[in-house]
């Protein structure tokens, strides 16, 4: 009996296993996603020799999490392997691959009024990383594409309605004005000091809010290899006349030498990524060697490169900035690559986690700064509202992948004032609901290290939770960063709302005005008369 009973429970398992397929993935099956994909002779050696594509890994992850992986669909893709797709003609080439593959998008004037105001670029990865049998429901599509209802009804019936490309140009540049670029009083965070020769040198391509990080917009990296359509910094990437570049290194590191608070160079853009590794080097190497920079400790990269064009990475045209990264790791530099992903799908291809493997195996430290934003990483259900449950397991499953790969997992921040708010934002009641839900679901080494966070003038503002005060609900808030730092050490309330979608909007709960309202109009009209004398 007892053999008779094992003979039975192996065939049940074999059972089992064969009614699951693909969820063991074989070194034939690696070798088919790198046909797939078009691997150059160049990655697959990198591949082999780097073992960037380990076959435990990619099963686990495949195991795991089905639902959300690309890794083993076999699929053609619909987009030329390589191909970018720019501005109008290049979305009007899109849509006509896709009407050639039976896919024919609605509402196309509306869409390219989107795009006239924000722009349009996508390479043929992020395009491809898209569920086309469901597209509508795909996350990422919502996340490339300009959609119907992202501008309000009333300027894009105007715009659809033109019969010139004078009028509809008009239009444009009308409602371009209207987009608040620099939400938060960007502008005041724009950095100066004095050059030694009694002059006043302004930092264009750099700001300055917080004490410890100072962000720096080199004039190499203003561009993205796709777009998001949630973009918060649109400013750069449609090149507006008050957009932040940097040209000159020099007086940056100038400018660092007389501000030993800093301690983390944050490269951003557009994005990191675009710089070229001889300007990185042009920025490291004095922070390395020179003695007055020693207080430099971190170099991080804002880039979405995981993303939109993993494969830079994986290739041997970037093994001069792989140097580079090791050298910061040997000088005890701390290079991390601040990526910003917020569906799984994002990283369950083998660009992306090959590409993961290769930067780590350099001692880079990857964290993701994810957004949370309505249609692509919040969903809601038949009725509309918000779908908490299903919206929370999503980050969920995403916060367990970024570990199973050894990803940090950073932190969650809500849509910025700026650009279509309206579309991707949420009520703050709605995310609150959903992050305590993720951060209760986590084994803790697994969690975001901060609660979720938005940014507004005064700082980064993070909701705690929620508490009951004398029998009234209300929100607990904290700074996570701060025009002025000792903010942070102050939990505070605000009157509970379930439908405002901004922190600046939540009234305070038991005062006229938040304890630090009166310290930051004093704070902006200083930096605002500063900056004034200093352009005088």
């Amino acid at each position: 009996m007892a053999n008779s009973s094992t003979a039975v429970l192996r065939a049940s398992n074999q059972l089992a296993t064969e009614s699951k397929p693909h969820l063991v993935v074989t070194p034939s099956d690696v070798q088919t996603m790198m046909d797939r994909y078009q691997f150059s002779d160049d990655t697959r050696r990198i591949v082999k020799e780097e073992k960037l594509l380990p076959v435990g890994l990619l099963s686990r992850l495949q195991a795991s999490y089905p639902q959300h992986s690309g890794l083993m669909e076999t699929k053609p893709f619909l987009f030329k392997v390589g191909s970018n797709y720019t501005g109008l003609e290049g979305f009007r080439r899109v849509c006509e691959i896709l009407k050639e593959n039976r896919i024919e998008l609605s509402q196309i004037k509306e869409r390219e009024f989107y795009i006239e105001v924000y722009r349009f670029l996508a390479t043929s990865h992020s395009l491809n990383s898209i569920n086309w049998d469901n597209y509508e429901n795909d996350s990422l599509y919502q996340l490339v594409l300009p959609q119907p209802g992202m501008i309000d009804p009333e300027p894009t019936k105007t715009y659809v309605a033109a019969e010139t490309e004078d009028e509809r140009a008009r239009i444009v540049a009308e409602y371009t004005e209207k987009t608040n670029p620099h939400d938060g009083n960007q502008q005041l965070n724009k950095p100066w000091f004095d050059n030694g020769e009694g002059q006043i040198e302004f930092l264009e391509g750099s700001q300055h809010k917080y004490p410890q990080c100072q962000l720096v917009f080199d004039t190499s990296t203003q561009n993205c290899f796709s777009f998001c359509t949630y973009c918060f910094r649109h400013a750069q990437v449609r090149g507006d006349e008050d957009m932040f570049l940097q040209k000159d290194i020099t007086q940056l590191h100038n400018y660092l030498k007389q501000h030993k608070e800093v301690s983390d160079l944050l490269i951003t853009g557009g994005d990191g990524g675009f710089m070229p590794a001889n300007r990185f080097e042009q920025y490291i190497r004095p922070i390395i060697e020179d003695p007055e920079l020693g207080h430099i400790r971190n170099i991080r990269l804002g880039s979405r490169a995981l993303t939109f064009h993993p494969e830079m990475i994986l290739s041997s045209k970037y093994d001069r900035m792989l140097e580079l990264f090791d050298l910061l790791y040997e000088n005890g530099i701390q290079m991390a690559w601040m990526a910003h992903f917020s569906t799984p799908r994002e990283l369950l291809n083998p660009r992306t986690l090959a590409a993961i493997r290769r930067l780590k195996a350099h001692g880079v430290f990857i964290r993701s700064q994810s957004p949370i934003m309505n249609h692509i990483s919040l969903f809601s259900d038949e009725s509309g509202k918000v779908d908490v449950d299903k919206s929370a397991q999503s980050w969920i499953d995403l916060a367990n992948i970024l570990a199973m790969i050894g990803v940090g997992f950073h932190s969650m921040y809500a849509a910025r004032p700026t650009g279509e708010h309206h579309y991707f934002t949420a009520p703050l009641a709605d995310i609150e609901r959903i992050f305590s839900k993720i951060y209760n679901s986590l084994s803790s080494i697994n969690r975001p290290s901060r609660h979720i966070s938005m940014t507004i003038s005064a700082g980064k503002l993070a909701i705690m939770g929620t508490s009951v005060i004398g029998g009234e609900k209300c929100f607990a808030l904290q700074f996570t960063e701060g025009r002025n730092m000792e903010w942070m050490n102050r939990v505070f309330h605000a009157k509970y709302d379930e439908q405002k979608n901004k922190i600046d909007l939540l009234l305070p709960f038991d005062t006229e005005k938040h304890f630090f309202e009166d310290e930051l109009k004093q704070i902006e009209a200083d930096l605002a008369e500063a900056l004034r004398k200093c352009l005088a």
